[in-house]
């Protein structure tokens, strides 16, 4: 039964990934993109979690962590460039 309901997580979150990837293709503007990237990054990790409560290991959790500290760093990074043009003061 878990199974057969993570098999339906997957299936919805790749729609969210498809739906992500055309609002950052068409995106009005450059903001919006940037949160669309964003947004792609986080149901990443969620389907990494997914395929790690599937396979039954840690490991996977471990990787979602190390993505989710650096989709942060770089959103801030990318955001900061758009506000100030540059990154480092």
């Amino acid at each position: 039964m878990l199974e057969n309901v993570i098999f339906l997580v997957f299936g919805m979150i790749s729609l969210a990934l498809i739906l992500n990837l055309w609002r950052l293709v068409r995106g009005p503007s450059l903001p919006d993109r940037i949160l669309a990237l964003d947004t792609m990054y986080i149901n990443s990790i969620a389907l990494i979690i997914l395929y790690g409560l599937l396979m039954g290991t840690s490991l996977y959790f471990e990787a979602a962590l190390l993505i989710a500290m650096l989709g942060f760093v770089s959103t801030v990074a990318v955001c900061k460039f758009l506000l100030r043009g540059d990154i480092i003061e």
